[in-house]
């Protein structure tokens, strides 16, 4: 499905691009965490949500409790930074965006990152995390994630006999091998990232793993009795194509999989909630989404 960029959200990402373009392709270091964290702890609160710390799984967290959620189901968030960056803290009012339209809670692991602790040790913990869940009597799991937790997300529930309702996933990094050909037909395009900036960045979350195989790249992982899946992408993203091409393989497989595709958009924009419409389109979308899948017998 293809979104058209609104006028007034064509004037938001004009300003976005002057603002970032002197950074963009920049390889930011591990010290930028604090910074990548006060991003994403800008995005609009609401007030109807509240917050716990937990462990799941042996992996700590923070639980996101929208008025009203249901015992027995949850949502699973898997928090993006290129594997190397963002935490659960920073991203609760994401999230809690999220959890407030699905009606469900949410946890968000504080899943290792790189380069101190290089795959598998990410995915071992989302699945740590999602076992956590079983034991504790919750059997209706949804999972979403961008960027590199949607990457994360895919692979949980391609690659594990994890039995969920359903998966939307925002701008999911599903190859890393690289071979998409958006990364050269949204090269100017794209405000912030390029390929050789990426592939540094999936370099210290691989090391010397193989780069095909599922775990690190869904794209190229199992896509029978894959649940009910939601991909929403920008059309200005170097990482188009890793949507698109997942999107068209799980079709073909006979999963039930679309892609939403919003013009004009950058990498994130769902975190730009109260500035773009597109963003607050495509949470409710996703809200919409999982409130189907969760509450479908």
């Amino acid at each position: 499905m293809i979104h058209p960029l609104d006028p007034e959200d064509a004037k938001v990402t004009a300003a976005l691009r002057a603002m970032v373009s002197a950074s963009k392709g920049a390889r930011p270091g591990i010290e930028a965490r604090a910074q990548y964290d006060a991003l994403m702890e800008s995005v609009s609160p609401r007030g109807d949500v509240t917050f716990e710390a937990d462990t799941l799984g042996g992996v700590p967290g923070l639980w996101v409790h929208p008025a009203g959620w249901r015992p027995g189901e949850a949502i699973v968030h898997l928090h993006g930074g290129w594997f190397n960056f963002g935490s659960a803290k920073a991203y609760r009012h994401l999230v809690g965006q999220i959890a407030a339209r699905a009606g469900a809670r949410a946890f968000i692991p504080d899943y290792r990152l790189a380069p101190e602790h290089p795959f598998p040790a990410a995915t071992d913990d989302v699945r740590a995390c999602y076992e956590g869940l079983a034991e504790r009597d919750v059997h209706r799991i949804a999972l979403t994630g961008d960027s590199a937790g949607g990457n994360l997300a895919l692979g949980l529930a391609s690659s594990s006999n994890a039995t969920l309702v359903g998966v939307a996933v925002v701008s999911p990094v599903t190859d890393l091998t690289l071979s998409g050909a958006s990364y050269e037909t949204r090269a100017d395009a794209d405000p912030l990232f390029t390929r050789p900036q990426v592939a540094e960045l999936v370099h210290s979350y691989l090391g010397s793993a193989d780069a095909r195989q599922p775990l690190a790249s869904p794209l190229h992982g199992r896509y029978a009795g894959m649940p009910s899946t939601r991909i929403h992408v920008g059309d200005d993203e170097v990482l188009l194509d890793d949507s698109l091409r997942y999107v068209e393989r799980a079709v073909a497989a006979g999963v039930d999989a679309r892609a939403d595709v919003w013009m004009g958009m950058p990498h994130g924009f769902p975190a730009s909630i109260g500035r773009l419409k597109a963003a607050a389109q495509a949470l409710d979308a996703i809200g919409a989404f999982l409130t189907e899948r969760l509450l479908k017998e």
